[in-house]
């Protein structure tokens, strides 16, 4: 029988170190962000759309979107985030529930269904536990200002646009701290699959 774990957390919180930790372990990992980017490629019924709402101006030269015009759009603009997320998040689910239906049928024990915003578009439902990788909001907010180069402002902006890291820790089946080293993030998430006898 599969297990199939929600993974989730906040920007900069340590949840793509997570994943790649269990891909190392030859775990199959279903990642939003992935599908997020494969469903809208050219071609793709959420491209079209996309532009039909957006414009021409946040397509790069070669025709692709320009995902850091379209994030900036976005991230201070929460009418244009929701509508965004409409077109998106359904292709991406479609996508994800395909992918996991066929990790079942191949007999896979766990399956991990990466989702930076499982709680926030109540996804819940599509997984049987769910596993949160939090850190302090003052870590988050040094991690993702080195990491992605950003004023102090524009990450407040960012963290601001989904839940509180904190607010998570109730909904969540398990918790990771990851302010620690990544042998403590390590050692934490083999104890949570053997309680939930994953691996």
């Amino acid at each position: 029988m599969s297990i199939v774990v929600g993974l989730t957390g906040g920007i900069a919180s340590g949840k793509s170190t997570v994943s790649s930790i269990l891909i190392e372990k030859g775990i199959t990992v279903i990642d939003a962000d992935i599908e997020a980017r494969l469903a809208v490629e050219n071609g793709e019924e959420a491209y079209y759309e996309i532009v039909r709402q957006f414009g021409d101006e946040v397509l790069l030269t070669d025709g692709s979107i320009d995902r850091g015009k379209l994030g900036s759009i976005i991230f201070h603009n929460q009418e244009k985030r929701l509508m965004l997320n409409n077109i998106v998040h359904p292709a991406v689910r479609k996508r994800m529930i395909e992918k996991k239906e066929m990790a079942i049928d191949n007999g896979k024990r766990l399956i991990i269904m990466d989702i930076p915003l499982l709680f926030e578009s109540k996804l819940t439902f599509l997984v049987d536990k769910t596993l949160l990788v939090y850190v302090d909001e003052t870590v988050q907010l040094d991690r993702l200002m080195e990491r992605n180069q950003l004023s102090k402002e524009d990450a407040i902006a960012r963290i601001r646009s989904q839940m509180p890291l904190k607010e998570k820790i109730h909904l969540a089946d398990a918790v990771i701290n990851n302010n620690g080293t990544i042998e403590e993030t390590k050692k934490q998430l083999g104890d949570i699959l053997k309680k939930w006898n994953a691996i």
